[in-house]
């Protein structure tokens, strides 16, 4: 008996193996690549039929700042981006039309879920200080692009430095 199991489990297995659908033909979708960054393209377009307000595209404005940047393996929002942060709550608090996103980026050291859960960190970060500031719940969403966003795709610490943010975008710029 024993000598029919053993080529019956082992032509189970190989018959298990053989073969893997392609996903072309069962309508899966394709792996995400790690290679070269596939950075999206900001506008400022408008949220619904309104265009967004002259003060968050205006360079000299605060608002049009958009980045609160972290040191290594950290999310703690830094000093000298108190204000800014500060700014968009003010926006917002004023805006309750408005909804924000904010992503947590890394740079590329550290596994993917390592930087994930950075990421998330950062995002979160940001996202709490503007509540406790004004902004409404229903006005933010916080997610996490891990290492996936670079800024910058150097690989020194300037780069390393330009990666480590969370960026804020409104309501027809995502």
């Amino acid at each position: 008996m024993k000598q029919l199991v053993i080529p019956a489990a082992l032509a189970l297995l190989l018959a298990a193996c053989s073969s893997t659908p392609d996903a072309d033909k069962t309508g899966g979708a394709p792996v995400e690549s790690r290679g070269g960054p596939e950075v999206a393209t900001v506008t400022t377009g408008g949220v619904g039929n309104q265009r967004l307000p002259a003060a968050l595209t205006d360079p000299n404005s605060i608002l049009s700042k958009r980045s609160v940047y972290f040191d290594y393996d950290n999310f703690e929002v830094k000093a000298e981006y108190r204000d800014l942060v500060a700014a968009h709550a003010k926006f917002l608090t004023e805006n309750r039309q408005f909804k924000m996103l904010i992503q947590g980026n890394t740079d590329q050291r550290g596994s993917r879920e390592y930087n994930l859960a950075l990421g998330q960190k950062r995002a979160d970060a940001v996202k709490r200080m503007l509540a406790l500031l004004g902004a409404q719940e229903e006005q933010l969403e916080a997610v996490s692009l891990g290492e996936e966003k670079p800024k910058n795709e150097g690989q020194n610490e300037t780069a390393w430095a330009e990666n480590r943010r969370a960026d804020m975008l409104y309501s027809g710029e995502f």
